[in-house]
This record gives C-alpha cells, structure tokens and sequence, in this order.
C-alpha cells in the first residue's frame, strides 16, 4: 500500500495541504515501511500560473496538485481546504485529516487503522459553494 504524506521537510505532517512543497510516499507492507521517496508537489503558484493562462477552473488545479501521487490510495495532511479535498477524492485518493505530526508514525498508524479522520481540521475557504 501506497500512502502520501504532504510535508516541508520531508518528516513531519505539513499543516496546510496548498502550501507544503513535498510529498513523502511510504510503501507500506505487513505493517512496516519498506520504501520511502520524497516528490515534489506542483505547488499553488506553479499550477495556477499555467492554469490561468490556460483558463483552468479550481478543480483542474486540485487535481494536477494530485497527479504526483496518483500511484496512492491515500494522503495524510494536517489541514487541507475543501476544494483540495474533493480534488484528492475525485482522483480515487482518499484524504486524511491528522493532528499526528510525525510522517512516519502517520502511515503506519493508518495503515493499522488506528489513525482518525479528523473532519475538524477540513479548512473553511471563503463563502463559495455555501
């Protein structure tokens, strides 16, 4: 199993999916990491910059953020906003709230599934799509 955890620094969970710069993907197998690799995630402003100028609604961007990952079947993150989280769900990726810190820990704590979804941590954008 494939989990992508989004983080600044390669170890710790990131707090804010949109602007962390990395994704750190374990292979998890009988309970242990077996493989890790760091992959950079097209962050906000690369994407949008292309988007833009290609017309691209939200949603396209969301999904491009995700396409380094698409191997996964899940992403851990400290917080996320909604548009990014129904962007990780439409590519088949399921999104995972955490108040866990450390990376590691955070994949075999779900892969055990012994890690909670936290809904609480979901972000509030502005005052679209209310």
């Amino acid at each position: 199993m494939d989990i992508a955890v989004i983080t600044e620094d390669g170890r710790t969970v990131s707090q804010h999916f949109g602007r962390a710069p990395w994704y750190l993907v374990a292979t998890v197998e009988d309970g242990a990491i077996v493989a890790t690799e760091t992959r950079p995630k097209a962050g906000h402003r690369d994407v949008e910059a292309g988007a833009a100028a290609a017309g691209a609604p939200p949603e396209d961007r969301h999904q491009r953020m995700a396409g380094a990952i698409s191997d996964c079947t899940t992403l851990i993150a400290g917080g996320m906003g909604p548009g990014a989280f129904e962007g990780l769900r439409a590519r088949g990726i399921t999104p995972v709230l955490t108040d866990e810190t450390d990376a590691v820990q955070a994949c075999l704590r779900y892969f055990r599934g012994d890690l909670p979804h936290l809904a609480d941590r979901l972000h509030q954008g502005g005052h679209h799509g209310h």
